[in-house]
């Protein structure tokens, strides 16, 4: 029986655009494997003003998240800036309204992964990565990191974590990802994509 498409949602926030960035680094890892896509998908910016309604659609960039696209994927890698040390509030409010899909157990069993990006080298990278697992574990979630046994993890001068892809964006945004940097957001893409598949697999031979 052939094995059917694996699907990885690469879901961020990002103010500034160098999350963005690095999504589509992500993406770009996971469709290297062969029978994997990548869905893109955002989320709309947390108001101060309680009566404000983000439009259902963005004016640019990807669509914004829904639960079906949560329940429908094969894998799970997510994407935030740091703020204080902890995800962005608009990628929070989103999980927070995960309740139902952590009733029915659909997100249990799936690969996830994580990545951030900072203004400064020391900026919370990694305790902004470990406090997105958290939420992650109590769906029940195969937590992947960046083993060792890639080069670029000891090689970087910029961002890269064993947590998780990482990025130093500069105070205003003003620094390119590095070539490791890249490679690791790539890297971190293959590899979820490449367990999701043979999880796949395992299933299919059940």
């Amino acid at each position: 029986m052939p094995q059917s498409e694996v699907e990885i949602l690469v879901l961020y926030y990002s103010r500034g655009g160098a999350t963005a960035r690095m999504a589509r680094h992500v993406a770009r890892g996971v469709e290297s494997v062969a029978g994997c896509t990548a869905r893109l998908r955002t989320v709309p910016p947390v108001s101060a003003t309680c009566e404000a309604v983000a439009p259902e659609i963005p004016e640019e960039g990807p669509p914004y998240a829904s639960m079906e696209d949560l329940q429908a994927c094969h894998g799970l890698a997510l994407g935030s800036p740091t703020r204080f040390g902890n995800m962005a509030a608009p990628l929070k409010h989103l999980l927070d309204r995960t309740g139902d899909l952590w009733f029915s157990g659909a997100m249990t069993g799936k690969p996830a992964a994580v990545f951030t990006s900072t203004a400064t080298q020391h900026g919370g990278q990694e305790s902004t990565l470990l406090s997105m697992l958290l939420p992650l574990l109590h769906h029940g979630m195969l937590i992947l990191g960046l083993p060792y046994s890639e080069p670029a993890l000891t090689q970087t001068t910029t961002g890269g974590t064993p947590y998780g892809a990482s990025h130093v964006a500069g105070p205003r945004g003003e620094n390119p990802l590095s070539e490791h940097e890249r490679e690791l957001c790539q890297a971190l893409g293959r590899r979820l994509a490449q367990t999701a598949q043979g999880l796949q697999g395992m299933e299919a031979g059940r």
